[in-house]
């Protein structure tokens, strides 16, 4: 829960952001020089940019999410079983071991997308934060029946 109340609140700093930003960019475009409405253009397209991403990022979390929540209906969430050093991090041989019984039952069943979203876990559990995110993607697309890039 505390992840969600983070990622809002920081979803709602940007937000108040954007609309800052994108103030002062209609206010150099309001004082009607070449360089004013360059520049004021210029920073309206960041708050553009930054609402898209955060736009995107809150479609994949929400989309995880509900992929969580169906396969914890079904029982099927894997259990943590990874050891942890004294200062509470997961210890690396442990991540390592899971990934590998992970990566070969998503071999196993290519086309299964719990097995993608357990991948997944397993990915970000050996703190490969971009893997992870292709392998949910990856979860998410095998989920909804939508073509899926190898």
């Amino acid at each position: 829960m505390g992840a969600k109340i983070t990622y809002a609140v920081t979803a709602a700093v940007l937000v108040v952001y954007f609309v800052l930003v994108g103030s002062r960019g209609v206010m150099l475009i309001q004082t009607g020089t070449l360089l004013t409405i360059t520049f004021g253009v210029a920073v309206l397209i960041l708050p553009v940019i930054g609402i898209w991403f955060l736009w995107k990022n809150t479609q994949f979390v929400s989309r995880a999410n509900r992929l969580a929540a169906e396969l914890d209906a079904e029982g099927g969430l894997p259990v943590d079983e990874l050891k942890r050093t004294p200062g509470g991090r997961i210890d690396r041989d442990s991540a390592d071991e899971v990934f590998a019984r992970r990566k070969a039952e998503t071999e196993d069943a290519p086309d299964d997308w719990r097995s993608w979203f357990r991948l997944a876990i397993a990915y970000h559990d050996a703190r490969d934060t971009p893997r992870a995110r292709k392998a949910m993607q990856h979860a998410i697309a095998l989920h909804d029946g939508k073509p899926v890039r190898a």
